[in-house]
């Protein structure tokens, strides 16, 4: 049997190399690609300080080819992606109703408190307002996730259908947590994430004591919350920190 015919070393080596294969991006994945470019970018950076050309040269394509999956240009760019980090923030808010509710609480500013670490500049940026990109599709975006917010915390409080006051503490809570995660991230990011999550989770729990002394239904929240809480908790460890500030007052009863 002849053999099979052996190719020289140096016609092989001079043999051009198989072309590595391109495989076409679908749409989908095309636009999930830019997307991803663009919400890194808005996400330290403000919006005002980026450009298309930005967002292309981020995910490695032409600035046509942006528009061509955006054509509303960089203010549909943003309007999506501020959806699909809304999308993302919305899930921080999810925990299962089970075990002490400031626990729980705990868990879910340990979430938000991670975003906020990792959207940083747009995160400020989008709080702070004033942006050329801001618009009411924008605003109608950061309204939903306050309410998706607000919504959650009531679930765990018991009280789907708040009256005015619980409705209002509850909204009030949320405009400070926004207010404290622009400050931390003005100061540096300090006090440590884990410090300022136990300073906002006993704000709201003094919020709810004091509007508790006058408001029936936000007294019953209180109930409810305290007989789940555990000594060693955030509500047992307030409570032993407060008592000797409170004592002082007690020539006022």
């Amino acid at each position: 049997m002849t053999s099979p015919a052996r190719v020289p070393a140096k016609a092989a080596a001079q043999a051009p190399a198989p072309s590595r294969a391109y495989r076409r991006l679908s749409v989908e994945e095309r636009r999930t690609q830019l997307l991803d470019a663009a919400l890194n970018l808005f996400a330290h950076r403000a919006p005002d300080d980026i450009s298309l050309d930005d967002v292309a040269e981020a995910a490695g394509v032409s600035r046509p080819l942006v528009y061509r999956y955006f054509p509303g240009g960089k203010q549909q760019l943003y309007e999506t992606a501020l959806r699909s980090a809304a999308d993302e923030l919305e899930i921080c808010f999810a925990e299962p109703q089970s075990g002490p509710p400031t626990e729980r609480l705990a868990r879910v500013l340990d979430r938000y408190l991670d975003f906020v670490d990792e959207h940083d500049a747009g995160f400020s940026a989008l709080l702070r307002g004033g942006s050329v990109a801001e618009t009411s599709r924008a605003t109608a975006i950061v309204d939903e996730v306050r309410r998706e917010a607000a919504e959650q915390i009531l679930i765990h409080l018991g009280a789907e259908r708040p009256g005015p006051r619980l409705a209002m503490l509850v909204r009030t809570w949320i405009a400070a947590v926004e207010a404290a995660s622009l400050i931390w991230l003005d100061e540096g990011k300090q006090p440590p994430a884990e410090q300022l999550r136990d300073w906002l989770v006993d704000h709201l729990v003094a919020l709810l004591t004091a509007t508790a002394a006058t408001d029936p239904e936000t007294a019953r929240a209180v109930r409810g919350l305290l007989a789940l809480e555990r000594p060693d908790g955030p509500v047992g460890r307030l409570a032993r920190g407060v008592l000797p500030v409170v004592s002082e007052a007690a020539h006022l009863l």
